[in-house]
């Protein structure tokens, strides 16, 4: 992975950064995350006390934009502005080359489809990127809760109470406590948070300069903090958190390095360390934890043995670096998200050549997330669109989202009733809420 500033944002021009209208600073508030109880007039009341920059399905239904793009004070229509966008986008690519054979592979998708409708966007909390290549810096707990990178802050957002909350400052000096005996845990400040999850009450980072932290959601302080390479090029790419074949919890993280590391989740000692050919920007475990995905400074994407490191298959196809990675629920499907502007679907039975291909709109594939039914799988280029596809199609009906700024994030609640998206922009920068769309077809039978 390439160490320098985000060229993905030139094709921004100062009139959109200067739409603007008053900012909100983000409100106090205690860790919301386990407090389902609220007022029953809430829904009433919202509209009335909700903040002149959040935007919500009714203001929506209105003829609002989503973002609260005030289109009829432009000079310009958002068509014009999405087709001069189109236009003007240049995608990063680290390896050149030609298109033309990949474009005749990509599946034929029937685009229009709702299967996630628009349900609220709040500027109270704005995303940010550290490196222009990763994007994993938000996660959903619950359809209530998400969790997002704010500058040097992890923020939690509650739709419930429509609040902001700060989880963890790492702008400060930060220190493991309790302290573990054999741990080798060291204080950390001013870390720049280059990706993060949060799983099973447990919010992990990985920093800029090779910093991996772990903090309990439910509780006070760091549980760990630590650098885990002194190599000058030692980012941490990727983070997971995952349980093994015994059902003990396990922390993974992918370095620049070219070393994935395991650790145990319960005293964070290291339990593994594998060597790669290439610095490895992404990792992600398969359901039953046997197998694991290696994607990163190479056109091919690996298949290793989770236990010892071990490559046990290759993935040819794609044209340039990869950045994303996730399994399908039934652990037979793999995709993997390329700076070539596509997605793979792998199956694990015949890994000789991928199943699918799909194509974004004007992008590399920065994240990949399955919702836990399997049922869709959602893909988020760098910036602007969101593709949400409905898996038992064949990934041939997808719904596009369509919006303006850098994504920093795309997560399915683990119910899968919402889909978050974290936008990054000076102005406009948001966290966005979709619901999915349910169809009542018992009710046709009374009609």
């Amino acid at each position: 992975m390439e160490q320098f500033h985000n060229h993905e944002l030139e094709y921004f021009d100062d009139d959109f950064s200067d739409f603007g209208q008053d900012d909100v600073s983000l409100g106090n508030g205690s860790d919301s995350a386990d407090d389902e109880s609220m007022n029953s007039d809430f829904e009433d009341d919202f509209e009335i006390t909700k903040p002149k920059t959040d935007i919500s399905a009714s203001d929506a239904r209105n003829g609002k934009d989503i973002q609260g793009i005030p289109w009829e004070r432009l000079s310009f229509t958002r068509e014009n502005y999405r087709e001069s966008c189109l236009k003007q986008y240049k995608n990063y690519q680290n390896l050149s080359s030609s298109s033309e054979n990949l474009d005749k592979n990509c599946k034929e998708v029937e685009k229009g489809h709702n299967f996630y409708d628009f349900q609220y966007n709040t500027r109270l909390v704005k995303s940010t990127i550290v490196h222009f290549q990763l994007r994993n810096l938000l996660w959903s707990t619950s359809k209530h809760d998400a969790y997002l990178m704010q500058n040097y802050s992890v923020m939690h957002w509650s739709s419930l109470q429509k609040k902001g909350t700060e989880v963890l400052n790492v702008a400060k000096s930060i220190s493991p406590s309790p302290s573990h005996p054999g741990c080798p845990a060291q204080p950390l400040s001013r870390v720049q948070i280059s990706t993060m999850a949060v799983k099973h009450n447990l919010l992990v980072a990985g920093g800029f300069q090779g910093e991996f932290i772990c903090k309990h959601i439910n509780q006070p302080g760091v549980a760990f903090c630590a650098k885990l390479s002194n190599d000058e090029n030692a980012i941490t790419n990727a983070v997971d958190i995952y349980y093994d074949t015994s059902g003990a919890m396990r922390l993974m993280s992918a370095n620049n390095d070219a070393q994935v590391r395991v650790m145990d989740a319960a005293n964070f000692t290291c339990l593994n360390r594998f060597t790669f050919p290439w610095s490895v920007n992404n990792t992600s475990v398969s359901p039953d934890s046997k197998m694991l995905a290696v994607l990163g400074d190479s056109r091919d994407c690996l298949i290793a043995d989770v236990q010892s490191g071990k490559v046990l298959s290759t993935l040819t196809g794609h044209l340039d670096y990869s950045f994303a990675s996730a399994w399908h629920p039934d652990g037979r499907i793999l995709a993997t998200g390329n700076q070539d502007k596509t997605c793979r679907l792998w199956d694990i039975r015949n890994l000789s050549e991928s199943l699918v291909v799909l194509k974004g709109r004007m992008g590399a594939i920065r994240t990949i997330r399955f919702s836990s039914d399997g049922q869709f799988l959602a893909m988020a280029e760098p910036a602007d669109f969101v593709h949400v596809f409905d898996t038992h199609s064949g990934y041939s009906n997808a719904q596009e989202i369509d919006l303006f700024g850098e994504i920093a994030g795309i997560s399915f609640s683990p119910d899968t009733e919402a889909l978050f998206v974290a936008v990054s922009d000076r102005m406009y920068g948001s966290l966005m809420e979709f619901k999915r769309r349910r169809y009542n077809y018992y009710m046709d039978c009374l009609f």
